[in-house]
């Protein structure tokens, strides 16, 4: 049951990684008068990361939470009215759709635009957060380019896994792909592929127990053959260790609404931010996870409050 509108707005944003603040800026210089929610990563996966080095505008690199406060400050300074606040259900049965925040507020909007992104999937040892932003990632695009020349490893046996090894295998000089099973889930191709490359060895049947290091990832606690009579502990010594096991898209509260894959991503049509519901769009990785890069979700972010407009105007 939704509770008593609260508030009525012309354009509502869900989300504060690129696409969002993005999406806020567009739809602020387009007199929108946008409201966003930062959800519960203001910033989004982006603030995790130390150095941004592909990001246009910044020739000497960025920090991932430099990035974000100077996107969230563009916004604001054309207007955008940022609050801090988490959207927990959702009405999209009728125009205009009605957002709760924090389980108290609710909204009502004319234009909703879903940018909340998708949480990337841990191990759930203690070590992956000792190390964030110190060795461990879930984004080898995103700071590969950090360990040329060194040793990483990448956990997951599926294509994402895959992809990440191979893309890693032409800057590091070792790449350990560490799986958990006797053999690769991904596509034959993708296999041929990381079985082809020199540079990347497949550990089948371990599991990574925990990391180590002083200042930083030095290593990896593995065990092959967990809980099997010849169990081993091994240790492997790397500088970076990337996760790719998957993600998990934040689209739950939209999920009777909207259609999505068999993942959770929200479908977009035609290759536009637009869903199946006129006046709502969806940015940034919760809709494709093609925009994982900050720069393609600041782009979809730009496309989604275009959308927007041209909806208010119509």
């Amino acid at each position: 049951m939704m509770s008593t509108i609260n508030e009525k707005v012309r354009c509502l944003i869900i989300g504060s990684g690129p696409a969002g603040y993005t999406a806020a800026i567009y739809a602020s210089r387009a007199n929108l008068a946008p409201v966003l929610y930062e959800g519960i990563q203001p910033g989004g996966q982006l603030t995790t990361t130390t150095e941004v080095e592909n990001f246009p505008g910044y020739p000497e690199g960025v920090t991932g939470p430099q990035l974000m406060e100077d996107l969230k400050k563009q916004a604001e300074r054309f207007g955008a009215d940022i609050r801090m606040g988490i959207a927990t259900a959702a009405d999209l049965s009728a125009s205009p759709y009605k957002i709760t925040i924090d389980g108290e507020k609710t909204i009502e909007t004319e234009t909703l635009i879903i940018c909340t992104g998708a949480t990337a999937k841990y191990l759930g040892l203690a070590d992956e957060a000792k190390y964030a932003g110190m060795g461990v990632s879930a984004c080898a695009t995103c700071d590969g380019f950090f360990y040329r020349k060194k040793r990483v490893a990448v956990v997951g046996g599926g294509d994402t896994a895959c992809e990440e090894a191979l893309y890693l295998a032409g800057l590091a000089k070792q790449v350990y792909l560490i799986v958990r099973k006797p053999y690769l889930r991904a596509s034959k191709v993708m296999q041929e592929r990381v079985f082809h490359t020199p540079n990347i060895e497949v550990l089948f049947e371990h599991n990574t127990v925990g990391l180590f290091g002083e200042n930083g990832v030095e290593g990896a606690h593995l065990v092959k053959r967990l809980g099997e009579p010849d169990e081993e502990k091994v240790d492997i010594a790397i500088d970076g260790f990337f996760l790719a096991i998957g993600h998990k898209p934040n689209s739950d509260i939209f999920k009777p609404w909207l259609e999505t894959d068999e993942v959770g991503y929200i479908k977009t049509l035609d290759g536009t931010p637009r869903t199946k519901i006129p006046g709502v769009f969806a940015a940034g990785d919760v809709a494709d996870p093609q925009y994982r890069q900050a720069i393609t979700a600041a782009a979809s972010g730009c496309k989604a409050a275009i959308e927007a407009e041209r909806f208010l105007l119509h």
